[in-house]
């Protein structure tokens, strides 16, 4: 039976995990959202372009009535949610409405900061944060001429830009002694007043309001310094506090906000929040892109997908106030020992400010001219050292050729939704996409805060231009079909497809029975996906064969099982009697010290195997092979006990285990490393202090010297973090994906990051405990 999935607040950021969950595992949970607003889920960033009349209501709705319908998701809008009963596990609403949950997840967002002054309850006086707002400014702009904004941060500038365009006289009244303080330094505050009194508004700069005047209605702001301005209208714009009252009486540990770890868990078991009602290190976020990133990792948690869990954002704005296009991002303030670098050109007005420490990019803020805006955003986010040349090409001015024409695919044109050029690109000549409203509905770039627009139509107009010769670079699966791997796997699970035939009927394969590539994979894919396919075919795989592998010559060689290389008088003597018995031509004992009989006709395998009565080794196939160890050095005398016990608990754990290609492991008792453990797909050496595990070797033809992981203080730790890696390669590599080109491509550091968080490693160990018990309880059924 499905669980049952309650959001509270039909907002961004909650619909947006909603969509997460759907992408990951649309059949897990029956999901029931509750919105106090009477509408369906909507844009609230883009509320200042309905007020200004370049947008309509239903044009910045992001899910309409179908999407809510398609998905089987039940909607109570204009219903608020008045208690949680975490014990019984419900929820209870204003219309006397009683909903039972396995898990909730609470999106009540913000509500706007109303100063406590007297007259603030005067008609006239509206904040700016939903569409009724809107809708009663526009009303009062129809009958009225003067408007006061109090706030001259981003909100109160985009409701006088509004109020500008419904024809008022407007003034902006600001507390500080410029413009949008937390977004932008004092030089690019100044320009951007200069410019927007330009364009008619006025503004009063270090002003605190001290009453509103009037009788019944609003006739003006009197300030704390004796002046006064008259207003027919008051829009209080000064910021907003998280709604965190439902929270608080349901016993929600908060401070600022809902506090929540990096899972987005409450305090509470089953109790999750998101978006701006959650604090998470202290931190409380207002914009789109890190409230979207914790969906995707709520998302991913309640579906039990491995995430490295959220970890917090780095702060960025960028967007268009009045046609000027202004960024920032990071931290700005050039705090010694930070170094900054400047432009300012006063004829373009433009201005550059970026700010280094170690000569990696820290923060900048940018006016006029933000085209560097993404590049500067990936150095940041990937504290990169940048070259002189790179500072050069940042200050400079872009001049007329598009930042898109030299930016890579794998660039992100909308931060908010992860969307790269590539992506873009792709749906474009894929779906013939012919405009930005098109390309936004496809992809979701621009649909969130709307400040990549102007580069999603540049990229438009470059790839519908005669100058566009890019090619996407996508990998597909193999001949048999143009989708990657990725794709696939995502099919399969959005499908519900449970074999490789229904894969390659329904996806649309070319040829009909697949390839020597694509079904071995597909099989893979599906065992990881449905663990008991997995344990079927694993199975069938080994039980065919009895792990017998046929030579080139028509015989047959088969390998006792011998854990870390250890084996004893009974068992040396039970192989020499059945090797002399059966005159077998060739007895072995191999580079990875294991004893190979060759050379057995097919005729006697069936007596051999009854007589042996010895557990086989797969010599072939993705799997973890043999670990070689350093049994039989010499040369060093040092106490290899603990090394081979080590060794074998590793290989008796990933024993049968499919992988995306072969695992060679190697564990070393001490620095001379007789086990060649530094060029292994995973390698463990023991030294005094503990042992260094290093991962993405090869001791092939063409020698790797792996990377180091980690260096643990005990055997557990060390046994622990390779099964924990080898589960993690097994869940994201790509089916073939060698252990070092699968390291390159989602970074070691990302690979640290999971596997030093307890939670995660430990569900992953569990995660390949689970896979090899029903391996080998099919084994021990079909046997």
């Amino acid at each position: 039976m499905k669980q049952k999935l309650v959001l509270i607040g039909n907002g961004m950021a909650g619909i947006n995990c909603m969509e997460e969950i759907l992408k990951v595992n649309p059949s897990l949970y029956e999901m029931t959202v509750f919105g106090s607003e009477p509408h369906y889920n909507y844009n609230r960033i883009m509320l200042s372009t309905v007020l200004q009349g370049d947008t309509k209501v239903d044009d910045i709705t992001l899910h309409d009535r179908a999407w809510y319908e398609r998905n089987d998701i039940r909607l109570y809008a204009g219903e608020t949610v008045i208690q949680v009963d975490t014990v019984e596990k419900t929820v209870s609403t204003d219309r006397n409405r009683k909903v039972s949950y396995d898990k909730l997840i609470i999106a009540t967002g913000s509500v706007p900061f109303m100063l406590p002054i007297p007259g603030a309850d005067k008609e006239g006086v509206v904040s700016f944060r939903t569409i009724e707002d809107c809708q009663k400014m526009i009303e009062i702009a129809g009958n009225y001429q003067k408007a006061a904004v109090i706030g001259g941060g981003l909100l109160g500038l985009e409701a006088a830009r509004g109020l500008l365009n419904l024809g008022m006289e407007v003034n902006v009244v600001h507390i500080a002694n410029h413009l949008m303080e937390r977004q932008l330094d004092p030089t690019a505050a100044l320009m951007l007043e200069q410019e927007l009194k330009s364009q008619g508004m006025k503004f009063l700069l270090e002003k605190t309001t001290e009453e509103i005047i009037g009788a019944r209605r609003v006739e003006g702001l009197r300030f704390t310094d004796g002046t006064a301005v008259e207003a027919d209208m008051v829009v209080m714009a000064v910021g907003v506090r998280p709604n965190v009252q439902l929270a608080k009486e349901s016993g929600i540990e908060t401070n600022r906000a809902i506090l929540v770890n990096d899972y987005l868990q409450t305090s509470v078991p089953d109790v999750y929040a998101v978006g701006e009602c959650v604090e998470h290190r202290g931190m409380v976020y207002g914009l789109v892109k890190p409230l979207y990133e914790q969906g995707r990792v709520l998302a991913a948690h309640l579906c039990a997908k491995e995430t490295a869990g959220y970890e917090g954002s780095t702060l960025a704005t960028q967007l268009k106030i009045s046609g000027v296009n202004v960024f920032s991002a990071g931290n700005f303030q050039a705090d010694a020992p930070a170094k900054t670098m400047m432009s300012v050109d006063e004829l373009a007005q433009t201005y550059k400010k970026i700010v280094l420490r170690d000569e990696k990019v820290i923060g900048a803020v940018m006016f006029g001219d933000t085209k560097a805006s993404n590049k500067l955003l990936d150095m940041i986010a990937k504290q990169k050292v940048i070259t002189d040349e790179e500072k050069q090409l940042l200050l400079q001015s872009t001049g007329a050729e598009p930042e898109v024409v030299t930016m890579e695919q794998t660039e992100l044109i909308c931060q908010c939704n992860a969307v790269s050029k590539g992506a873009i690109i792709e749906a474009c000549q894929a779906r013939e996409l012919a405009s930005v409203e098109e390309i936004k509905n496809c992809t979701k770039a621009s649909s969130a805060c709307g400040g990549c627009k102007p580069l999603v139509s540049e990229l438009l107009s470059y790839i519908q231009s005669e100058d566009f010769d890019e090619v996407v670079e996508k990998e597909a699966m193999c001949a048999c079909t143009t989708l990657t791997d990725e794709e696939i796997v995502q099919e399969i699970q959005i499908r519900r497809l449970s074999s490789v035939h229904d894969v390659i009927e329904q996806l649309g394969w070319k040829t009909k029975d697949g390839c020597r590539t694509c079904v071995p994979a597909l099989h893979y894919y599906l065992g990881m996906i449905y663990p008991e396919y997995g344990a079927e075919q694993e199975a069938l795989f080994l039980n065919e064969r009895m792990n017998a592998v046929v030579q080139s010559d028509g015989t047959y060689a088969i390998t006792p099982q011998m854990y870390g290389g250890i084996t004893n008088a009974d068992e040396l003597r039970r192989i020499a009697d059945i090797a002399e018995k059966h005159r077998i031509p060739n007895v072995a004992v191999t580079s990875d010290q294991r004893i190979h009989l060759y050379g057995i006709p097919k005729e006697q395998l069936e007596a051999i195997w009854r007589e042996l009565d010895l557990p086989l080794r797969s010599a072939t196939g993705n799997r973890g092979h043999t670990i070689k160890t350093c049994l039989g050095e010499t040369a060093c005398t040092c106490n290899k006990e603990q090394a081979l016990e080590l060794a074998v608990e590793i290989e008796k754990r990933i024993d049968s285990v499919p992988a995306p290609y072969r695992l060679k492991m190697g564990v070393s008792a001490c620095s001379h490393n007789g086990a060649g453990s530094t060029t292994k797909d995973v390698g463990i050496i023991q030294f005094a202090r503990g042992w260094e595990l290093y991962v993405g070797g090869s001791s092939g033809r063409h020698v790797r010297q792996g990377q180091l992981l980690s260096v643990v203080e005990t055997a557990e730790e060390a046994c622990e973090l390779v099964i924990a890696f080898v589960q993690y390669y097994r869940e994201t590599a790509k089916y073939g994906e060698r252990t070092w080109d699968w390291i390159n491509r989602v970074n070691l550091l990302h690979i640290r990051e999971v596997l030093f968080a307890p939670e995660l490693r430990q569900q992953l160990s569990g995660n390949l405990e689970q896979d090899a018990l029903q391996i080998k309880a099919r084994l021990a059924k079909t046997f």
